[in-house]
């Protein structure tokens, strides 16, 4: 008996969050952006997944918007570090979602 090819690959996403109570992002932010990398069978699991898992660290997701998988980005002629392909597999072979980027908001008073 053979193992079963898994279906799932890694989605880049970007999600935009807003404040929350204990979300941990700095005092004077509006808000965040995060580069994630979320497994999934298709985006729209990945998504799903990602918006729980943030909702669970206290964070308030307010808008995702999503790149593809690998294949889709460098097809599109994206330009992937090496750093960036390793997250990827790591979230691929641990069936997870990484934040591997924060850019805080803050208004320009």
């Amino acid at each position: 008996m053979t193992k079963k090819e898994s279906r799932q690959q890694v989605y880049t996403l970007l999600v935009e969050v807003g404040r929350n109570a204990d979300d941990g992002l700095p005092k004077e932010a509006t808000g965040a952006a995060l580069m994630c990398y979320a497994s999934g069978v298709d985006e729209a699991e990945a998504v799903r997944e990602t918006v729980a898992i943030l909702k669970q660290a206290d964070l308030a997701p307010l808008d995702v918007s999503g790149y593809g998988t690998l294949d889709e980005r460098l097809a599109e002629g994206h330009d992937i570090s090496d750093d960036e392909k390793a997250l990827m597999a790591r979230a691929l072979k641990e069936n997870s979602v990484i934040v591997a980027q924060m850019t805080p908001f803050f208004d320009k008073a």
